[in-house]
């Protein structure tokens, strides 16, 4: 019998608000306000589609905040998705305690707290039943924070702050994405705390590795960059990954044009090396059919090439989908392809964050990234996406 598999770990979003010059909120001082009402919206949409959101406890003791999913209608949405209305809310703490009087114990939904197995007891004496309490070692390893949260369900991990958590995560090389809103302002302060400040460990996003840009947005006076911490590893892209990506880029200049819906091409292709089935978006008259469900549905689904067959898709697979029951992300896991290849991550267009790329990888698909076609692919949709 096989042993069973741990849990995937969580994807991790880091998002944050900072000055020009780098540092980020610092709640001592009520006149700093980085964000906007539009990116504190961008925030509360984030908070709604995660599953858990995790603070340090300097945030917690300055903040004092509630992390709660502020909007009725996305709360609503969350629990006709069968889940909860707020995420799992998750605070690290240190040697020191948390006081029994914050927000965050009375606010809504589940709190769960990991410290230092030395810190557990006052914790546990201080908190009473406001919190669960779990220990992580005799001091933090943010990999066994991850396991932790992974074992308890959560697939997806918003990171909010402090800086101190952020560098713990981003030294880790343990950060997917970062979601950085930009003020239009300096702070100047030397002493005010920074987005990422120095640890003495290294930060795997070196100059020489430099992250990729998924896409810029203006939010009111504010600027908000996304960046894939994580790069697929180019080692395991082959140059017949990068011809099969071009016939899917040549299959999505096919798709009948739209204001409303992406151009998009896929092509699905055995181990061997034969194709096995190909598709556009709106292929056949149909303005809702996706590439990657016009390509799937030309297949039977018992076809044992499945298994082991690559699909490639000019653009990430959608994990939401309103004009039909499954998204193409959720298809090609039914369908059991274990190996996907893209383009581009789509923008924050027409759904607020797409997480295909994380739900893929979840279901235990290896994802890689073409970067260097990245561009020829978005040209398709230059009048959606500049």
């Amino acid at each position: 019998m096989s042993p069973e598999l741990p849990p995937a770990r969580p994807f991790v979003l880091i998002s944050a608000a900072m000055s020009v010059d780098g540092h980020i909120d610092d709640a001592t001082d009520e006149r700093l306000m980085l964000s906007s009402p539009e990116d504190f919206d961008r925030v509360d949409a984030l908070r709604a589609e995660s599953d858990a959101i995790l603070v340090g406890a300097g945030t917690l003791r300055a903040d004092d905040p509630r992390l709660e999913v502020r909007d009725a209608a996305r709360r609503e949405a969350r629990v006709a998705r069968g889940l909860t209305e707020h995420p799992l809310k998750v605070a690290l703490a240190g040697h020191g305690g948390l006081s029994s009087e914050l927000r965050l114990w009375r606010s809504g939904g589940a709190k769960l707290v990991l410290a230092p197995d030395g810190a557990v007891p006052g914790l546990r004496a201080s908190l009473g039943s406001a919190a669960e309490v779990v220990g992580t070692g005799a001091e933090f390893d943010p990999a066994r924070v991850l396991d932790a949260l992974a074992a308890r369900g959560v697939r997806r991990l918003m990171v909010e702050g402090g800086g101190a958590v952020q560098s713990l995560f981003l030294t880790a090389g343990l950060v997917d994405e970062i979601q950085l809103a930009v003020a239009p302002f300096f702070v100047g302060e030397g002493s005010a705390p920074r987005f990422a400040p120095p640890t003495g460990a290294a930060f795997p996003q070196s100059a020489t590795q430099r992250m990729t840009l998924l896409g810029t947005e203006t939010l009111g006076d504010i600027v908000l960059l996304r960046y894939a911490a994580r790069r697929s590893d180019a080692s395991l892209v082959t140059q017949a990954d990068v011809g099969w990506m071009r016939v899917a880029i040549d299959l999505s200049r096919q798709c009948p044009p739209s204001e409303t819906a992406y151009s998009v091409g896929a092509v699905i292709v055995a181990a061997d090396g034969t194709e096995i089935a190909r598709g556009f978006s709106r292929e056949g008259g149909d303005d809702k059919v996706h590439a990657e469900e016009s390509a799937l549905g030309k297949i039977d689904p018992a076809d044992p090439r499945l298994r082991t067959a690559t699909i490639y898709s000019t653009l990430e697979p959608c994990s939401v989908r309103a004009s039909r029951p499954s998204p193409c992300a959720e298809l090609i896991r039914a369908a059991g392809i274990g190996r996907v290849v893209l383009a581009w991550r789509e923008p924050a267009l027409f759904v607020a964050d797409c997480q295909g790329v994380e739900l893929l990888e979840a279901a235990g698909a290896t994802v890689l990234e073409t970067p260097a076609l990245a561009e020829e692919a978005r040209a398709v949709n230059a009048h959606l996406v500049s």
